[in-house]
C-alpha cells in the first residue's frame, strides 16, 4: 500500500502525518523534538584560530544534521513527502533529503506559520486529496 507523508518542521520539532492511499486511508501522526535551544547568531569578527561562536555554530549544525537524519529515518517508507513549516528548517531539511538521495520523493514545499497537530493533519489530508 502506498504511504504518503506530510511533515511540518522547524528547528525545535517535527510533526509527521502518514496517510495510506485508498478508501480506508489510515492516518498516523508522530511528533519528534530536536532537543535544541534557539540558535543565537553573533555579529562581529571571528578570530583566525576559531572563536567560541564558530565552535557553537558547528555544534548547532551537527545537531541539526542529526535531528534531520532522525526525521528522515521515520520517512523511509514514504513514497511521497510534503514538507511545510515556518522559517529555514523546511529548506534545510529538503537539502538534507537531497543529500541522502531522497529528494525525488518531495512533492511540495510550502511556508506556513505555527499550526496545531489537527491543522497539520488537515493540511496534509487536503494536499493529498488534490
Amino acid at each position: 500500500m502506498k504511504q504518503n507523508a506530510g511533515l511540518w518542521i522547524d528547528h525545535k520539532e517535527a510533526i509527521i502525518v502518514f496517510m495510506a492511499d485508498g478508501a480506508d486511508a489510515a492516518e498516523q501522526t508522530r511528533r519528534m523534538e530536536s532537543g535544541m535551544e534557539k540558535h543565537v547568531r553573533y555579529s562581529g569578527h571571528s578570530s583566525a584560530d576559531g572563536s567560541a561562536e564558530d565552535q557553537r555554530d558547528r555544534q548547532y549544525a551537527t545537531h541539526l544534521d542529526k535531528y534531520y537524519d532522525d526525521v528522515i529515518a521515520q520517512l523511509q517508507n514514504a513514497e511521497s513527502i510534503f514538507v511545510f513549516g515556518p522559517g529555514e528548517a523546511k529548506g534545510e531539511f529538503n537539502k538534507r533529503l537531497i543529500h541522502k538521495g531522497l529528494g525525488k520523493y518531495v512533492v511540495g514545499i510550502e511556508t506556513v506559520d505555527k499550526m496545531t497537530e489537527h491543522q497539520i493533519a488537515t493540511k496534509v489530508r487536503d494536499h493529498y486529496k488534490k
